[in-house]
């Protein structure tokens, strides 16, 4: 079943019982896919890689708005965007942590025989591949600037 069939359903069952809350998530990630799709020339159906990436922008969205909630101490926003952000990585796969992630690069490292700063290229390269959509771009990023520094 695809992302936008699963959302379109589960807006149904939000809007069924009252949940504003995951209402508000439902509609972002609506708009999101609805957007990407308009961007890719009327295709039809997204496919699952650039769904990801559409789920990944709007948590990284929801994180960097958060923050500067949060630093203005507006804590009413900042519980929004947490809300908006808890739903919609409902729909993302499950998110390795830093030790995991740290593993697989040094994985990658090994395999490419990188030896330094600047083999990080091929190593980001490789490393976005292998963990598109179970981990952000900037723990990648630091990840491998560790391990090759």
């Amino acid at each position: 079943m695809s992302l936008e069939l699963k959302i379109n359903q589960d807006i149904k069952s939000a809007m069924i019982a009252k949940d504003s809350v995951r209402l508000r998530g439902l509609r972002a990630i609506k708009a999101a896919v609805l957007l990407a799709k308009t961007e890719k020339a009327g295709i039809e159906e997204l496919d699952q890689d650039t769904e990801i990436k559409v789920l990944q922008k709007l948590v990284k969205q929801r994180k960097e708005s958060g923050e500067i909630y949060k630093e203005q101490g507006r804590e009413d926003l900042f519980q929004i965007e947490l809300e908006e952000q808890q739903v919609i990585e409902e729909y993302l796969p499950k998110q390795l942590d830093r030790s995991e992630v740290e593993s697989i690069i040094r994985t990658i490292i090994t395999e490419t025989g990188a030896s330094g700063m600047k083999d990080m290229g091929k190593v980001m390269g490789l490393a976005n591949q292998k963990l598109a959509g179970q981990a952000d771009g900037k723990t990648i990023s630091e990840l491998v600037k560790s391990c090759l520094s």
